[in-house]
């Protein structure tokens, strides 16, 4: 099985693409998260696996556009524990470095070591992992990345450093993408996500919501983005727990599809631990 991720070999993307399916995969390394989903919709691998939101940081805004965008179906979710380290060529020493390289996001989640250490600079990279590879190949004497402990294997580097992250409660959901749930269980699916716009006039989502409060239907998560052409109206992305197949969830879309001017379930899928 080919499946595509965003980044190097050795991101956390890389750990998620092992949860979701184990170590007898082919791996498929992406430059952007675009680049992953057109691989994925043109046939070029059977499985994606994208992060959608980190517990500090937030959603991934563009992963979401991209799924709607692509059409693409969500098999699972799972959540990966990130533990950000400092890694270094053979040879440099912690006096050495004076910059550090890594995603914004990563260095953004490290900000006391730099407050900590204020002669070393957080330099911007595509990618933890990648960063790694970048040392590796050139070499700097005064330079480190932050970046998974697994990268170090891949590449050769050193661990100076091990949990720099400021809140070791650093969680990243990854979603299982396909083109379609082709030879995948359906039985096993807890939650389902669903996006939907909503008329511009007084009331209209909170009778959305209505939809599933007067049911009992748990929603585990709402939040909205900007609908592109459209300034000031947005889309709503819903996480509810149960599947479109169970009798109130069913009632629920259908009620839901007569109050909204646009509804699509974007996957009902598994929770892998």
């Amino acid at each position: 099985m080919r499946v595509v991720f965003q980044g190097e070999r050795g991101a956390f993307s890389e750990e998620a693409c092992h949860k979701f399916l184990g170590k007898n995969i082919e791996l498929a390394p992406c430059a952007s998260f675009e680049e992953a989903f057109r691989r994925l919709e043109r046939g070029e691998a059977d499985r994606g696996v994208l992060p959608m939101e980190n517990s500090l940081a937030g959603s991934v805004h563009d992963n979401f556009d991209l799924l709607l965008r692509h059409h693409m179906v969500i098999l699972a979710e799972t959540q990966v524990r990130i533990v950000h380290n400092l890694l270094v060529p053979p040879g440099v020493t912690f006096a050495k470095i004076r910059r550090v390289f890594s995603h914004p996001v990563a260095l953004n989640q490290c900000r006391a070591f730099f407050r900590r250490h204020p002669k070393i600079a957080p330099v911007q990279f595509y990618d933890t992992a990648g960063s790694v590879k970048m040392l590796m190949e050139q070499r700097p004497e005064d330079a480190a990345a932050i970046a998974p402990a697994a990268a170090g294997g891949i590449y050769g580097a050193k661990i100076l450093m091990r949990g720099l992250e400021d809140d070791k409660a650093n969680f990243t959901r990854f979603f299982l993408l396909a083109r379609t749930r082709r030879g995948w269980k359906a039985e096993r699916a807890v939650k389902t996500s669903i996006v939907f716009t909503t008329p511009n006039k007084p009331g209209a989502l909170f009778k959305c919501l209505a939809v599933l409060a007067l049911r009992d239907i748990n929603l585990v998560k709402i939040e909205s983005h900007p609908l592109h052409g459209k300034p000031w109206e947005y889309l709503f992305y819903v996480d509810f727990m149960g599947r479109p197949t169970d009798e109130r969830c069913r009632n629920a879309l259908r009620h839901l599809g007569e109050l909204t001017d646009m509804l699509r379930v974007l996957g009902s899928y598994e929770v892998v631990k």
